[in-house]
């Protein structure tokens, strides 16, 4: 409390200056007393908070008003007011007595200003309704009122501009903001605005050009900042960390800088750097916990799994309790194929969620996001009833999750090849959202995996707009015309869509696909022909990495090349079962069947009724001689191909396999059976 008062506040409530000394001037005294009266209505607003007298918050109250009417220009005072009035639940006082001075007197700026501010605390504690909307354009009509008194005032217009957007009138918060910047071009905060306002609505050269101009005009460490900031939300993160790197040279020592340059280089996959870059970060701020997550994250990446636990444990010292942090935990100990311990730190964190009880819009979003997390883990391992179970309590969250722990469902029952009731919800899905195409696209893909491709591209076709959105469709039916096996018409919808891509990046899908479908005919080089095109765009494309690499293993050609394209396959994603098979396969292949055997059987576990995977397995283990398990393998790829997906289903693998089992049962007959005996 001495402290806040010191020497000036204390002279100014006394008998009057010593006579030795010369008076002070007014304007010194208001000063004093300003700061005296806003020094005791902080320690009142202190008390208050630890006692919940009414008595304290009207204290706080009154020296607060005295100070303000002292210091009217003072944002802080009439901040401090107006979270006081807040607090303590007085906001009518407030408002009332406002108005009264704005009755008596329009244009005192005083008053609008702390009634613009209460308004505006208000809206924090409301619920996006029809009285935040009221309230909203309450605040906007003092604001305005604050302009037209005073013109240059730059919180009036940042507010103004903000609230415009909060009611969805985009085309007058960008009003309010390029007229304020025509006089002063390089206002950094109402450029960031108008900059995030013009990339809300995609207009991305437009937000890019106007920082690029303002750099040109008077480039300042702030500045740069921002347009790093804006070519990573349009994913140019080169330029980004170009334009970061300038800031720092500038302004060295922000913390929003290291932050926006060290996940510029992460998006690149400069890991090193990008790691440095968090460490520089953890020095600027040395008690936040993101810095060590994102380098978790990062050693994960990396598969530096033990740096990757070190850097969660700091995270988790920083933050205890951090549901991020616990997500990311449970994301490593996955990555290690703990999937029992994955499942034990989400199953925790959403316990701790729901025992406090929390029903805010956070608190929701955070528990679906675990929620969606724990399912898709669930699923991963088999347990596919305890993931519909999961999906069941993320649709109970509210509606938007309903719709999401739909397609969940859907997929779940897809994969666990219950295609019959993967369509009955699709169906559901399809009465509760209409106009949702994303719901249409699923159920064609559904009927298409049952066989039904006319149902399945009836719907699609029905679908098109003569657009670029129907890219997309075109890589839908290119999908469903494959799986039924109509691979003239597969191949002319990835064309169509590779036709409407606009770069390579976005022919990635559609390359794919037409590798996919030149592989199934047999039209090796044509393929490969397509896997290297998409491989040049996204060297680290897992899909089509092990695609490759096994269509090289299955033929018995260039294996070590095949094995080196799985092997990068599995970098990505080492526990992938089908990863795991193609791997296993390609060593059988070279005849390195102790490797082989390894990687098999860990395929068969995470991927429990995949025919291929048995069928292998009965393939390398007639090859070391062990009889028994050879057929018991091909016993259960055969039982496996009865449930298979109607266009999953190869009816001369199944023949392969049948042949193979009946000749290793005649042969073990033959050799089971009595030799005559010697004349």
């Amino acid at each position: 409390m001495l402290a806040l008062m010191g020497a000036p506040a204390v002279s100014a409530l006394g008998q009057g200056p010593a006579t030795s000394q010369a008076p002070k001037p007014r304007a010194e005294q208001l000063r004093a007393e300003a700061y005296f009266n806003f020094g005791m209505g902080h320690y009142y607003a202190e008390q208050y908070e630890s006692t919940r007298r009414s008595a304290d918050a009207a204290q706080a109250i009154e020296f607060y008003k005295r100070a303000y009417q002292l210091d009217p220009n003072s944002p802080v005072i009439s901040e401090q007011l107006a979270e006081m009035y807040f607090k303590s639940q007085r906001i009518r006082d407030a408002v009332l007595e406002a108005q009264e001075i704005i009755r008596r007197e329009p244009d005192n700026l005083a008053a609008r200003r702390l009634l613009a501010r209460i308004y505006v605390r208000t809206l924090g504690d409301m619920s996006p309704d029809a009285a935040q909307r009221e309230t909203a354009t309450r605040a906007i009509e003092q604001y305005r009122e604050i302009l037209r008194i005073a013109p240059t005032d730059t919180e009036a217009a940042l507010w103004l501009a903000r609230l415009y957007r909060l009611q969805n009138e985009h085309d007058k918060a960008e009003a309010v903001l390029r007229e304020y910047l025509q006089g002063d071009p390089e206002e950094e905060n109402s450029l960031e605005q108008l900059t995030q306002l013009l990339l809300d609505e995609g207009r991305t050269d437009e937000a890019i050009a106007l920082l690029e101009k303002a750099v040109e005009r008077g480039p300042t460490a702030g500045l740069w900042g921002l347009l790093g900031g804006a070519y990573a939300q349009t994913h140019q993160y080169a330029q980004a960390e170009a334009a970061y790197r300038h800031a720092q040279e500038m302004g060295p020592g922000d913390a929003n800088v290291a932050r926006g340059l060290a996940q510029a280089l992460s998006a690149q996959m400069k890991d090193d750097e990008a790691l440095e870059s968090y460490r520089q970060l953890a020095k600027l701020e040395p008690d936040d916990a993101e810095p060590y997550l994102r380098m978790a994250q990062i050693y994960r990446r990396k598969k530096l799994y033990d740096r990757a636990e070190e850097s969660l444990l700091q995270a988790k010292e920083l933050a205890p309790g951090n549901v991020e942090v616990i997500y990311h935990e449970a994301l490593l100990y996955e990555a290690q194929g703990r999937f029992d311990d994955s499942v034990r730190v989400l199953s925790s964190a959403i316990y701790a969620l729901k025992m406090q009880g929390a029903r805010g819009m956070d608190t929701r979003r955070t528990r679906a996001v675990l929620y969606e997390q724990l399912g898709r883990l669930y699923r991963e391992t088999q347990n596919f009833t305890a993931a519909q179970r999961t999906f069941q309590e993320l649709a109970e969250l509210g509606p938007e999750e309903e719709k999401r722990a739909a397609e969940l469902a859907i997929d779940t029952y897809r994969a666990s090849k219950e295609l019959d009731k993967a369509l009955a919800e699709s169906e559901k899905a399809r009465q509760l959202y209409k106009s949702d195409p994303a719901v249409e696209v699923t159920h064609a893909m559904l009927l298409g995996e049952k066989g039904e491709t006319d149902a399945a591209a009836r719907i699609l076709n029905g679908m098109l707009q003569g657009t670029r959105a129907d890219r997309g469709l075109y890589l839908g039916l290119a999908q469903v015309y494959e799986r039924g096996r109509r691979f003239a018409e597969a191949e002319k919808a990835a064309r169509l869509a590779e036709g409407m891509g606009t770069s390579e990046a976005e022919n990635e899908v559609a390359w794919f696909l037409l590798a996919a479908i030149f592989e199934r005919q047999e039209k090796f080089d044509a393929a490969e022909e397509f896997f290297k095109k998409a491989l040049t765009v996204n060297p680290r494309n897992a899909s089509v990495l092990n695609y490759y690499g096994y269509m090289l293993a299955e033929r018995g050609v260039r294996l070590d090349e095949a094995v080196s394209l799985v092997e990068r396959a599995l970098d990505e994603e080492p526990n992938n079962g089908a990863f795991l098979d193609s791997l296993g396969w390609a060593y059988f292949q070279q005849n390195r069947l102790e490797q082989a055997e390894k990687y098999l059987r860990r395929a068969a576990e995470r991927t429990g009724g995949d025919p291929t995977i048995y069928d292998h397995l009965g393939e390398l283990y007639l090859k070391m001689g062990r009889i028994d398990q050879a057929a018991a393998e091909w016993e259960r790829s055969l039982a496996e191909w009865k449930r298979a997906l109607p266009t999953e289903y190869e009816a001369d693998k199944v023949a392969q396999v049948e042949q193979k089992l009946a000749r290793l049962k005649h042969r073990v007959a033959q050799s089971e059976s009595p030799q005559p005996k010697p004349q």
